[in-house]
């Protein structure tokens, strides 16, 4: 069988026509799905031209290469017909162990048996989706909120109501406050969504206080939290948070974890920790769509995770973030406009940074991918428009001359729109490092391919 390739007459294919003809099969809930802005991204900065600060992308040049290849001969040596194998859907008892050191090397006791190992954290937003959401239901989730998983409420037609934040993570009151309207108008959530640990996009963190406050709140109400933590190992400052977790004891919270920050993207391997009865729903969903996580992934991660190294990985990778951070800091400082405010984060991989009310960071990011540098508009993380004027800022991902950069290009812009926003109103905020109007000429960067050639 061919497909039809041509229209009437033996032109080219019509869109209007082949809209019309699929527009019947696609189920309702595809008229709601949004596409992820950072996927959306990433084709463009992929040119080696392009400065992204725009991708939650971890530094994996730095996983040694050597210890890459000693892992991957041991699972071909000794574990090949396993790796390319079917495993059970909650994954392999060797990498859910593995999972259980992880936990427990961030304080909060673990059995392996009541972990589900998933393709990447992501997936367990999705399940968790799968096996709460109806259409029209409501998810509570902080503003802003992780962008990657918007477009998993909207796929699942939820109502997204948001809470605002501050320093100290999500505004737990406000959420109380919020609660008790939607009991008012008969509308009880399904779960409340948060990123405690340096949160992304914002980069803060919740405190302690409202950590367990919102356990309480969750307990008194019998609601489940969705607690998303890629980032909580990745700490450049200060002290360890316990998790929601641990601090509710496995009653109502749902814990989700991934490898991609701690290891590699790539690996596609995440977990999730939940209770009984509702671990049992994520395992019938998971069974629908993947029927099990890699074997192949799980047996070289539970190797690596065995040979003890680890620890020291990451302590490496705290080293090179911490500087990073500092860079995109000092740059924002030297770059940005007074009236600009960003986040201070003490870990993860995010500045949140906000800019004059009357710059749009949507139209902005057209302007900064002609200057060859990409950020995430602030409107990726809310479901109501709001955020216009923020900006999500990655720094894992670029040396620190590279983030100077990008940090730069994107002041000029910022330095333009302000002066033009002057000539219309007649106020000129001063930006710093700059007089008002000067655009900075954009400084050529070497090429991904020749700076690697350098380092090696």
């Amino acid at each position: 069988m061919t497909l039809e390739k041509q229209g009437a007459g033996g032109e080219g294919p019509s869109p209007s026509r082949d809209l019309r003809r699929y527009a019947a099969l696609f189920a309702s809930r595809t008229r709601v799905m949004t596409s992820s802005v950072m996927r959306d991204l990433m084709a463009i900065t992929e040119h080696p031209e392009v400065i992204s600060l725009a991708g939650g992308l971890p530094d994996t040049a730095s996983f040694p290469g050597e210890e890459m290849a000693r892992v991957m001969g041991q699972v071909a040596r000794e574990n090949s017909a396993r790796a390319l194998q079917y495993g059970p859907t909650d994954g392999l008892a060797s990498t859910r162990e593995a999972i259980a050191q992880v936990m427990a090397w961030q304080g909060a006791s673990v059995e392996p048996g009541d972990v589900l190992v998933t393709t990447g954290g992501q997936q367990a937003i999705d399940l968790v989706c799968k096996a709460l959401i109806d259409p029209g239901d409501v998810i509570v989730a902080e503003g802003p909120t992780y962008p990657g998983a918007v477009p998993t409420f909207t796929a699942y037609q939820a109502d997204v109501v948001q809470v605002g934040m501050d320093d100290d993570g999500m505004k737990v009151d406000e959420l109380a406050e919020t609660l008790e309207r939607l009991e008012r108008e008969g509308r009880r959530p399904k779960f409340i969504y948060t990123v405690p640990t340096f949160q992304n996009p914002a980069g803060v963190t919740m405190s302690l206080e409202r950590r367990r406050r919102l356990v309480e709140i969750a307990n008194e109400r019998e609601l489940i939290v969705l607690e998303d933590e890629p980032y909580s190992l990745l700490r450049y400052e200060g002290t360890a948070l316990p998790t929601l977790l641990e601090l509710d004891g496995g009653r109502f919270v749902v814990h989700a974890g991934t490898f991609s920050k701690m290891l590699a993207p790539g690996l596609r391997l995440g977990w999730a920790i939940a209770p009984r009865p509702v671990m049992e729903k994520l395992v019938l969903g998971a069974q629908s769509t993947t029927l099990c996580p890699s074997p192949f992934t799980q047996l070289f991660v539970s190797g690596y995770m065995a040979s003890g190294q680890w620890p020291a990985y990451i302590e490496e990778l705290r080293g090179i973030y911490r500087t990073r951070r500092d860079a995109m800091l000092a740059a924002l400082e030297a770059h940005f406009p007074p009236s600009a405010t960003w986040t201070r984060p003490q870990g993860g991989l995010f500045v949140w940074a906000t800019l004059p009310d009357f710059i749009d960071t949507t139209d902005l990011l057209a302007l900064a991918l002609s200057a060859n540098v990409a950020f995430v508009p602030g409107r990726a993380a809310f479901v109501n428009g709001d955020g216009a004027s923020s900006m999500r800022l990655n720094f894992s991902a670029s040396e620190p001359e590279t983030i100077d950069e990008g940090v730069r290009r994107i002041g000029a812009l910022v330095a333009e729109q302000v002066d033009l926003f002057g000539a219309i109103t007649g106020s000129f905020p001063a930006v710093a490092g700059e007089e008002p109007g000067e655009m900075a000429e954009v400084v050529e960067l070497p090429r991904r391919d020749q700076e690697q050639r350098r380092q090696g």
